[in-house]
């Protein structure tokens, strides 16, 4: 039985796709196969973070959503760039960088029940234990679908004032969906700050689970998106705390 999960945020800033990349490579770490869906049309970026460029993405998800092709033409194997330790599969299904094509998804729009279709497609076609959403922060239908449908939403924070209070009307929209699980993550923690009181203190705010929270990374800062953290660093605390909240979402 295949399992959906979002990875969201209310705000934008917050690490999701960077998160996103590190819980799919660890979910193929553990011999599985995984898609990552990078939903986030109007700014896409995880396709960065696993060497792909605009002369090798071909299709994107806006063809498939603009009826030019199947979604399974736009996915990506990727699983070679990590090598022979990766036991599972990797694909990716990148979105659009090329600024006309986000210019008319800003315009037009498109069919949101698409994805939904999309979505299915992807997990019977390759036959995946786990499918992976990077959605757009923010609630609008698209992120709202991607929440209704997904076994587990992580929802991704940092200890700031707007992220509390965004963070909380998507904790409550997520319950009235009936989202299966839930757990929370905080991201970019500064280094004063005591990571237990921080998840204490999160954990009393939402009554959710936090399952992760990731202090300040000067390495990961360092490495700026140019690659999957957890891959460049195996035995970093960072990538320690990725691999963990892998398996805390899979249970």
């Amino acid at each position: 039985m295949s399992k959906v999960i979002s990875v969201h945020s209310f705000r934008g800033g917050t690490g999701k796709s960077n998160t996103s990349a590190n819980l799919t490579y660890h979910c193929a770490m553990q011999g599985l196969r995984v898609a990552v869906v990078d939903t986030d049309i109007q700014s896409p970026g995880i396709h960065v973070l696993f060497g792909l460029d605009e002369q090798d993405m071909g299709k994107s998800l806006n063809d498939y959503l603009w009826g030019k092709c199947d979604i399974e033409d736009v996915a990506h194997d990727v699983t070679s760039t990590f090598g022979p330790q990766v036991k599972g599969k990797i694909f990716l299904v990148p979105s659009s960088i090329k600024a006309g094509e986000i210019a008319r998804v800003l315009r037009e729009g498109y069919d949101v029940g698409l994805l939904n279709d999309g979505f299915h497609a992807l997990i019977e076609k390759f036959k995946l234990d786990v499918l992976i959403i990077d959605t757009h922060p923010g609630l609008n239908e698209e992120t709202l679908l991607s929440i209704a449908i997904s076994d587990t939403l992580v929802l991704i924070m940092r200890p700031d004032q707007q992220d509390y209070q965004g963070t909380s009307v998507t904790v409550e929209v997520a319950r009235k969906l009936d989202v299966p699980q839930m757990l929370l993550m905080v991201n970019k923690v500064p280094p004063m700050f005591n990571l237990d009181d921080v998840k204490k203190r999160v954990e009393q705010t939402y009554n959710c689970e936090v399952a992760a929270v990731i202090p300040h990374s000067d390495e990961l800062m360092t490495l700026a998106s140019a690659g999957i953290f957890s891959y460049r660093f195996p035995d970093h605390p960072v990538s320690k705390i990725y691999e963990n909240l892998a398996k805390r979402m899979l249970a």
